[in-house]
């Protein structure tokens, strides 16, 4: 009888902590869309979601742990979309996962915002090792849509090369840079798919 007592009690702390470190990366997505992902602070994030600046490092070491689980969720969330979203009638599957993810990039600073975090401390932390491991999983998932494994280090070479065009792309497109080149996401998406599609 004491031995369920203390798991369910167990089991409740352990829901209560998920659901206090959801309230709270919702509350830092929300500053980040207001105030732009690299000036997020854990001030503001608990201001936001209505904790003491303190409560926040039961969950998070520093901003460089937050903002890394944002980007992990973010990657997480291209990996479906990518999954998910079918070929338009003349493109393949690679024009279809590079579309969804460019939308995905396109829409969040996250991932560009990480990539301070990974250089300083937290970049050998469990954060930084859950966000490697979700960026993997993107990357196969991209693999996969280009129609082969990418188990050669070639393959694995052209798969770094499309998520690599697909975040300048992205980048392109937020600063507004892309239209006045005089480029559409389509006709490169499009160019993409023919060049990588069965080699990646």
């Amino acid at each position: 009888m004491a031995d369920t007592t203390s798991a369910n009690r167990a089991e409740r702390r352990a829901r209560a902590h998920a659901a206090t470190r959801t309230a709270i990366l919702e509350a830092a997505r929300r500053v980040a869309a207001r105030e732009g992902a690299r000036d997020l602070s854990l001030r503001g994030v608990a201001a936001e979601a209505g904790y003491a600046p303190a409560a926040l490092y039961g969950y998070f070491a520093n901003k460089d742990e937050l903002l890394l689980a944002l980007a992990a969720e973010d990657l997480a969330h291209l990996s479906r979309a990518m999954r998910e979203t079918p070929p338009k009638e003349g493109t393949g599957k690679l024009a279809a996962a590079a579309a969804a993810a460019l939308s995905v990039l396109s829409s969040t600073e996250t991932l560009a915002a990480a990539q301070a975090a990974l250089e300083g401390p937290s970049g050998s932390s469990d954060a930084a090792r859950v966000f490697n491991g979700r960026l993997i999983s993107a990357l196969r998932v991209l693999s996969d849509a280009a129609g082969a494994k990418a188990q050669s280090r070639e393959g694995q070479h052209d798969v770094v090369l499309v998520a690599a065009t697909l975040a300048g792309l992205a980048l392109l497109m937020r600063s507004g840079r892309l239209s006045a080149l005089g480029f559409s996401a389509e006709e490169l998406l499009t160019r993409l798919d023919a060049r990588f599609s069965g080699r990646v």
